[in-house]
């Protein structure tokens, strides 16, 4: 599993009213959070990582309120702990303040273990993942572990549109189960 982590942005503005505060006295926290969101974009390609600002909360929230604060959280994910770092600091220097909530460095598997899955799936590629699971949490604390991931066609995840083909959900199962008499 690639390195990534979690921060913490927070963005402070004043709070007024949206139909009578003239634009040149606002204090906005919500550009700032915008020139966040593409400062990260823009960190990300150029590092060759990825970074998403995918919660936001505004106070006070409302539809004709000028927000006082902006809390919003970056994820980061890279090949290298140094790409992903990269893009925390070129969002830190757009301003507000980032504090890290959490990190997972690099996380390997037991070789063995997906060599073995790899075999009983005609010799699928062992492939990185950026994606965070508990069984990076399980390998970290020495516990033999792999992960086994099911052919998606359409490559999207967390989504209504994630899919995979029935064949490919019954061989998933069907190494899993192997793998598993194997271990007991």
């Amino acid at each position: 599993i690639h390195p990534h982590g979690r921060w913490r942005v927070d963005l402070a503005g004043r709070a007024d009213h949206a139909g009578t505060t003239r634009l040149a006295d606002r204090d906005d926290p919500m550009l700032a959070f915008a020139r966040v969101v593409l400062a990260a974009r823009a960190a990300a390609e150029r590092h060759d990582a990825v970074a998403t600002c995918g919660k936001v909360q505004v106070a006070p929230n409302g539809v004709n309120a000028i927000p006082s604060h902006v809390t919003a959280w970056l994820d980061a994910r890279g090949e290298d702990a140094e790409r992903v770092l990269a893009v925390v600091e070129d969002v830190a220097a757009v301003g507000g303040t980032l504090t890290e909530e959490s990190w997972t460095d690099r996380t390997a598997f037991d070789p063995a273990l997906a060599a073995r899955l790899a075999a009983l799936l005609d010799d699928a590629p062992l492939l990185p993942t950026g994606a965070g699971h508990d069984a990076g949490v399980l390998s970290a604390a020495g516990i033999p572990t792999a992960m086994l991931y099911v052919r998606n066609p359409t490559g999207v995840s967390h989504s209504a549109e994630e899919y995979a083909e029935d064949a490919d959900c019954a061989a998933g199962v069907a190494a899993l189960t192997a793998v598993l008499r194997e271990l007991t």
